[in-house]
């Protein structure tokens, strides 16, 4: 989508004709001012008249060019009508005549993408197998409405009814469909491969070896899509061209399902393929150690469909009243030695006047359950143990809501998600060693209660600021002057292709 404003400039506007009358006038009255001083011969003062004369022309020629403003002097005004399509010029009426203003390598900066022509086997047929992507009961619903899920009903004493379109009962494992079809209609898609700067391959990797992951199936089961797709991608031309550093997929669950070694059971093989090797991959929780794994958000239920949604949902959760000094939303891990959830739960029923708990046990807080956002709410800060894996959807749910996160592990989201999250942890964060909990050295209300009003705020304020950029927009072409998380997911992968553009190993 083109946006309504650009700050570079179009192609050269038409100069003035050379007879042009007032430009005449002008040098010829300026040549009189400067006429007692042409007298002299030495070439100092020639060479600096002759440079003072050319400001002087240059400034005057602009002036009187029809591009030039001076009140908005870096902006060109598009249009409401102008449309762009991928590959194409944008074009605007200027006084009466079309001129090609724009190139899309404007809007695109770091270059554009070449979304693969995968055969349907590895994400359409998946889909319209949904019903058995899971093994206890069918995924149609959780994948429904393009990947958002079913709209949210029981909220409605909640959210502000303009907002209540916004919000879907969103499974966190759908990315790979979200990041898909913003793809398909992407401002920098490219229709020819030989222009991309980077190749998209559109591979539901997680929904593949999902229905895989429990139970008595053969690694063979697990491994069949991805070793197909890579023989498929490996095969097709531009390939060769880096063997893979510009090319990127989206693997929409957490990294170690597909980083099977020997000796372990879980999960795939796909990422130590040898065809995966440089393969930039948007996970949604990434190994920190891997230079081609990138964490993305986990999809939230917020999904805005224009920019005021954005800055409507802003502005509720900053004025919304809050009661509750901290929450935990969670349940107990039981086959984990030492439990720390259970740590929480035991610390928060025990200051039951500062904590508000949302018991998770079991399948309590599955999708469809206003409790956490109520929650969220409600609270100044919330508490962010690790999940199953060192990180957790409710992160992202947590700040979508306004509230501020505790952690207790540094990789739950500080080696995570850089390209989203503020580069200063403490500016929308608290950080408690969970060693200082565990052995009773640290109060997790001590430390909350210790931090004043205005920080609160402040904190507050940082969480909101980012928002935008950590959930993923309803609209297939984007928000209008708003970059969501797939924008900035998308263009991070860009500007590294870029950066290692001729040096590839």
């Amino acid at each position: 989508m083109l946006p309504i404003s650009m700050t570079t400039p179009p192609s050269k506007p038409p100069s003035k004709p050379k007879n042009h009358p007032e430009l005449s006038s002008n040098r010829k009255n300026y040549s009189n001012l400067f006429q007692p001083y042409l007298s002299f011969r030495h070439p100092g003062t020639c060479l600096l008249l002759a440079i003072l004369l050319l400001h002087i022309f240059l400034l005057l020629s602009a002036r009187s060019l029809p591009f030039f403003t001076t009140s908005h002097p870096s902006k060109i005004l598009f249009p409401p009508s102008t449309t762009v399509t991928p590959g194409h010029s944008a074009t605007l009426d200027v006084d009466g005549s079309n001129q090609t203003a724009l190139n899309l390598t404007v809007l695109c900066p770091y270059g554009k993408v070449y979304v693969y022509d995968l055969p349907s086997f590895f994400n359409h047929e998946l889909l319209q197998n949904c019903h058995e992507l899971s093994p206890w009961n069918s995924g149609c619903d959780l994948f429904s409405n393009h990947g958002f899920g079913k709209v949210a009903n029981g909220i409605s004493k909640l959210v502000p009814e303009n907002l209540r379109h916004a919000w879907h009962w969103t499974d966190q494992f759908p990315l790979e469909i979200l990041h898909h079809n913003r793809m398909m209609n992407y401002r920098c898609r490219s229709l020819e491969p030989e222009s991309a700067t980077a190749f998209y391959i559109p591979f539901y990797a997680g929904l593949a070896v999902g229905k895989y992951l429990w139970y008595n199936h053969t690694f063979e089961d697990r491994d069949r899509h991805c070793e197909m797709m890579l023989d498929w991608v490996n095969n097709q031309p531009y390939w060769n061209r880096s063997h893979g550093w510009d090319h990127f997929i989206t693997m929409g669950r957490i990294t170690w399902d597909f980083r099977r070694i020997e000796g372990r059971v879980w999960g795939s093989s796909c990422i130590y393929m040898p065809g995966m090797r440089n393969i930039t991959r948007l996970v949604i929780e990434r190994n920190p150690w891997d230079y081609f794994d990138v964490g993305v958000p986990y999809p939230t239920g917020f999904h805005p469909s224009t920019a005021s949604d954005v800055t409507g949902w802003q502005d509720f959760v900053r004025r919304h009243q809050r009661k509750t000094l901290y929450c935990f939303a969670g349940g107990t891990r039981g086959f984990y030695r030492n439990d720390f959830r259970g740590v929480l739960l035991s610390q928060c029923y025990n200051n039951s006047d500062a904590c508000r708990v949302v018991d998770c046990t079991g399948s309590k807080c599955s999708n469809g359950t206003s409790a956490i956002l109520e929650s969220f709410l409600d609270s100044d800060f919330c508490l962010q143990p690790r999940g199953d894996s060192f990180t957790r959807r409710s992160i992202f749910d947590c700040m979508v809501a306004g509230s501020i996160p505790v952690f207790f592990w540094r990789r739950t989201a500080y080696m995570q998600y850089a390209w989203f999250l503020p580069s200063q942890p403490d500016s929308y964060s608290v950080f408690i060693h969970r060693r200082e909990v565990q052995n009773g050295t640290t109060s997790i209300r001590a430390v909350l209660e210790s931090i004043s009003k205005e920080k609160v705020k402040m904190m507050r304020e940082k969480v909101i600021e980012y928002l935008p950029r950590i959930v993923y927009a309803k609209p297939n072409e984007g928000l209008e002057g708003i970059k969501d998380a797939f924008d900035i997911a998308v263009e991070g992968v860009l500007r590294r292709v870029k950066q290692k553009e001729g040096v590839y190993r």
